[in-house]
């Protein structure tokens, strides 16, 4: 039987992006040696230095390409030399309304050997995850600006939900919940004493599918304030939380630093039904770039969320087992040039383990 041939877009990116890709696509390649499935890569030059050098952002054709993929692999995107907002909105904001990535998924995960800035807080504390609507909220672009750089200035930027956006990430949560198997515990996180239009149709909707087709997932409500204080003195209370994208971009980097910070964190922007992109949280780190320093073990633990989202799970787990193995033993401080290993040996250390 022919092994199963995956075709996946790789995008690079800026800063230190093509470093933490190569180890990414090492550890990837280490995996293909002992399960049963084979990558082939194609890898496009988006990013600052094609639109310093073209103009172009995200050009149709790229677009229309990447629909054909099996899953996208990005590294990081933003340019000191290009004006903030023009990449990020042209190249991910675009891609995620166009491709309709419309889960953010992130795992919280504190790995075995990583200092947590939580007092008394281990690995066995820290293990949730956090699914984030991807599409709607304040991101969406509606709004707009009178009278600019006058007295009267008048800025305005709505959050927009419609019942389709939040039913479908609700119905992602209770099932990702579900599949999970821990402890069946989904919490949505809200502001509804204070934005009573959009998070009562979050609420309302959550009790309704969760009793009409969830009674085996218990459900839970939290103010975004509110849990930002509990993720922080009592993260073990959580299995799953579920929100919109404005609370979610805030709690998840929040989230990040209690696991070690933007150097482990890994996400997914997911489409259920067509193409995901998968990344890691930090950003491009221009100061960084090429100096073989920076740590590429959130973009190699997202390559792993990449193949289990594929189906291929067992490939999964090795990577995030070597990537244990690896802050266990080998890098405590996951910081920049203080790892004690190059970019390139941290990934040599995980493609290693995993090819057993």
């Amino acid at each position: 039987m022919a092994k199963k041939r995956y075709q996946i877009a790789v995008i690079p990116g800026d800063g230190t992006g093509p470093e933490v890709i190569r180890e990414a696509v090492k550890v990837l390649k280490a995996a293909e040696s002992g399960y049963d499935f084979s990558l082939a890569l194609t890898e496009y030059d988006l990013g600052g230095e094609r639109y310093l050098r073209t103009g172009e952002i995200l050009p149709n054709g790229v677009l229309q390409e990447l629909r054909g993929f099996d899953a996208i692999l990005l590294g990081a995107i933003g340019h000191p030399d290009v004006k903030p907002g023009i990449l990020e909105k042209g190249i991910l904001l675009n891609m995620r309304f166009e491709l309709d990535l419309y889960i953010n998924l992130r795992p919280v995960k504190l790995f075995p050997g990583v200092e947590c800035p939580l007092k008394g807080k281990g690995p066995e504390h820290i293990d949730y995850v956090v699914v984030r609507e991807n599409t709607g909220d304040v991101y969406t672009g509606a709004g707009g600006v009178m009278m600019k750089g006058t007295p009267h200035e008048v800025a305005m930027q709505t959050a927009l939900y419609t019942r389709h956006q939040v039913d479908r990430c609700l119905r992602y949560a209770f099932e990702f919940t579900r599949r999970r198997g821990r402890r069946k515990a989904l919490a949505l996180c809200g502001k509804t004493n204070v934005l009573t239009y959009v998070y009562d149709l979050w609420e309302r909707a959550f009790h309704e599918m969760g009793e009409r087709d969830y009674p085996d997932i218990k459900r839970d409500y939290y103010h975004v304030d509110a849990i930002c204080m509990w993720l922080i003195k009592n993260p073990e209370w959580f299995d799953v939380i579920v929100t919109g994208n404005m609370f979610g971009d805030i709690i998840t980097d929040l989230a990040a630093i209690t696991q070690g910070g933007l150097g482990i964190a890994a996400g997914g922007n997911i489409n259920p039904d067509g193409v995901s992109m998968f990344e890691p949280m930090g950003g491009s780190a221009p100061k960084y770039t090429g100096k073989n320093v920076i740590n590429p073990l959130a973009t190699i633990c997202a390559g792993g969320m990449m193949l289990d989202t594929l189906g291929e799970s067992a490939a999964a787990r090795a990577i995030e087992e070597a990537v244990m193995w690896v802050t266990a033993n080998k890098v405590r401080n996951l910081a920049a040039g203080q790892m004690g290993y190059s970019t390139t040996e941290v990934g040599d250390l995980v493609a290693t383990k995993v090819a057993g």
